[in-house]
């Protein structure tokens, strides 16, 4: 039963050296570990507050960085579509001048053709022309071989002449 019930002698000794060790420690170490412990709590509170900040600049770039994103978003479909309606302008007066050196092209042929027509069917005239002249000619040239058939053809023209 001796270990289990310390004597009075080792619980008045173990008291005194506690109590000597803690006027010791109050006097040389205690406000040592008190200052470490309170420069450690201000440390630990800077650093939270630096986080805080930290974190609220953080929020704030992420706002900044959101807000350009989105203005180079609009700008971008800004541009897109002015590019898209430069492209439809482009486009649309491509089609205007090809329609209107189309229809100048066009109206060119037909001045064309119908110059070409003019002169194929007065040509056509003129070959028709000779081709008559040659044939009365030669129609004359049978008919009138004759000389007497000559005398009778110029008499009558002769009557024709003095009736008109």
């Amino acid at each position: 039963m001796n270990l289990i019930t310390p004597g009075i002698g080792l619980v008045f000794w173990t008291t005194v050296v506690f109590l000597i060790l803690l006027f010791i420690l109050r006097k040389y170490a205690w406000t040592v570990i008190v200052s470490a412990v309170q420069e450690r709590e201000e440390r630990i509170e800077t650093a939270l507050k630096s986080a805080e900040n930290a974190q609220k600049e953080m929020q704030t770039l992420m706002a900044t960085n959101e807000k350009l994103l989105a203005d180079a978003r609009n700008e971008r479909d800004t541009m897109l579509k002015e590019a898209r309606e430069i492209k439809d302008s482009i486009i649309a007066e491509a089609k205007t001048k090809a329609q209107e050196e189309a229809t100048k092209l066009i109206t060119q042929a037909r001045e064309n053709i119908n110059n070409e027509k003019a002169a194929a069917i007065t040509e056509i005239k003129n070959q028709v022309a000779n081709l008559s002249i040659d044939i009365a000619e030669k129609i004359l040239n049978e008919k009138l071989a004759d000389a007497d058939k000559q005398k009778e053809v110029v008499n009558k023209l002769l009557v024709d002449v003095k009736l008109n």
